[in-house]
């Protein structure tokens, strides 16, 4: 973690303020939503609380939005809270972009000191490629922007892609990603190629709830390699609404990484 520095009294509560009234006008639009039956109403497609992402892509023509809040806890008294946020927009059933990012962070270091401020943005544009079905194979190429204040970002460019494979069979859900980043910003020594991998298998119950389970991790010549567990669970409030809680944790021997966090993904407003 970046050493910090003090933050201004007040930032944060601008910053969740901020992120509020974008929630707040998200939801507007979405009323406009109600003008559409409920049964013409597409289902959203959560890409969150996972790692990994499916091959589908949400609605076509309907904007979707995901938001949260992540809580990192470190050694000590160190942790991170952000409040991510991803917008999606398929062109078609095979086309689509999402563009992400943290609309608000907060890191707390052991020695007390506080940075917050707004995080970096990624760009995204995804590619579908369908088997049958009930499989299909994906194509992510992104690039994240170094749009946080100094501290809370690499302050450098990224840039990835990740293949995914989808696929459904009987009750379960199995969504594999894998993929390479080149880093903007590395330490003395390590690689600027970062492998990225994840493998999730979830399934719904009850009609309206579901599980995940996942495990995920990277690997980067000259550091550490990382890898964590996450569960979660979901719950259709309706078709246009999915909420979400979770939490992950390091599989590193020693390492006492964790996180806790919450969710939405929401149907908003139809563009085309």
């Amino acid at each position: 973690m970046t050493p910090g520095m003090h933050s201004r009294e007040g930032t944060p509560h601008l910053w969740s303020r901020r992120f509020a009234l974008v929630l707040h006008a998200f939801c507007f639009c979405a009323s406009a939503r109600a003008q559409t039956p409920p049964d013409d109403q597409p289902s959203v497609t959560p890409y969150r609380p996972s790692v990994s992402t499916p091959a589908a892509l949400s609605a076509p023509g309907w904007l979707e939005l995901e938001a949260g809040g992540l809580r990192e806890r470190e050694s000590g008294a160190a942790h991170r809270d952000s409040l991510p946020y991803t917008l999606k927009l398929a062109f078609t059933p095979d086309w689509g972009v999402r563009i992400g990012g943290e609309a608000w962070v907060s890191q707390h270091e052991d020695i007390g000191e506080t940075l917050s401020g707004f995080g970096d943005t990624a760009v995204v544009l995804k590619r579908r490629f369908a088997v049958d079905e009930s499989s299909a194979f994906g194509l992510e190429a992104g690039a994240k922007f170094p749009t946080a204040r100094s501290g809370l970002g690499s302050g450098k460019a990224d840039t990835a892609l990740v293949g995914i494979y989808s696929a459904d069979f009987t009750v379960y859900h199995t969504d594999v990603n894998f993929g390479l980043a080149h880093l903007g910003a590395v330490d003395p020594g390590a690689s600027r190629v970062q492998a990225l991998g994840a493998a999730s298998l979830s399934r719904s119950f009850l009609e309206r709830w579901g599980v995940v389970g996942e495990l995920s991790g990277t690997h980067q010549r000259g550091v550490e390699s990382t890898s964590q567990i996450l569960v979660a669970l979901s719950y259709s409030v309706a078709k246009s609404l999915t909420l979400d809680a979770g939490v992950a944790r390091s599989l590193r021997s020693g390492v006492p990484d964790r996180s806790v966090f919450a969710g939405l993904t929401m149907l908003g407003l139809r563009l085309f």
